[in-house]
């Protein structure tokens, strides 16, 4: 119970990584508010193994500045208190470059990264009056090494390791930690989409010889968030198998 009695906010929480994080969120002790455009069946699971006054859901467009506004002050109204931000939301529109579209290009970017700007805006102040707080960046490998295909995703991901350097640079002197974790290939609904032989060709350029569960980036995510990591800010860690060495 590492989180024990902390309030979260996790972005992109309905599916995939997110939805682990607030899986593994609750079984620590924390209440957790998670934000997605649609709830899909994630409430209705989560309530049925955990106090419905623990586990919350928004729907909204993360790219909207004002709606996120809205909520984080909805959010922040219902607590004492904001002590976890997990900017997790992210999409992919995959292309060449040369044939990408510009709207391609800024969805991407609105989603992965600026959403990432406003929901830290919106509550960085807020954290560094009470002097305490934990913002986790859900980067990549791909934001670090690069992809073919995916220069969107990987600029985007690459801003936001410098977001998490640069805000972690603004808010350390007042309690407040800024990190970032880079998973590498996860099981998610994604990567269960795969055929055998694209699997084999993922699996063999990694150190460790498998694909990574979501738990454990979760785990990270909760490392981070405790007084365990009490002394850890402006760092990117990598869980990746080794990919991105």
């Amino acid at each position: 119970m590492l989180i024990d009695g902390k309030v979260a906010v996790v972005t992109g929480g309905s599916r995939g990584i997110g939805k682990q994080i607030v899986e593994t969120f609750l079984k620590n002790g924390a209440t957790v508010h998670y934000i997605s455009r649609n709830v899909g069946d994630s409430l209705e699971d989560f309530r049925s193994r955990y106090p419905e006054e623990r586990v919350f859901h928004h729907a909204l467009d993360v790219a909207d500045e004002t709606a996120v506004t809205a909520t984080m002050t909805e959010i922040l109204a219902a607590h004492e208190g904001i002590d976890i931000l997990v900017n997790n939301a992210g999409i992919t529109r995959d292309g060449l470059l040369m044939r990408m579209s510009a709207e391609d290009w800024r969805t991407v970017m609105d989603v992965n990264l600026a959403s990432a700007f406003f929901t830290s805006k919106a509550l960085t102040r807020h954290m560094i009056k009470r002097r305490t707080g934990s913002i986790i960046n859900i980067t990549s490998v791909v934001g670090m090494i690069g992809n073919g295909g995916q220069a969107n995703y990987a600029a985007s991901k690459a801003g936001l390791i410098g977001l998490t350097k640069s805000l972690a640079r603004e808010v350390g002197s007042r309690g407040v930690r800024v990190n970032a974790i880079a998973p590498g290939f996860i099981e998610t609904e994604m990567t269960d989409k795969l055929n055998e032989q694209q699997r084999e060709t993922l699996i063999a350029q990694i150190p460790m010889g498998r694909i990574a569960a979501a738990e454990e980036v979760a785990n990270v995510c909760v490392f981070l968030a405790s007084e365990m990591a009490s002394y850890i800010t402006g760092e990117v860690i990598t869980v990746g198998g080794g990919l991105a060495m």
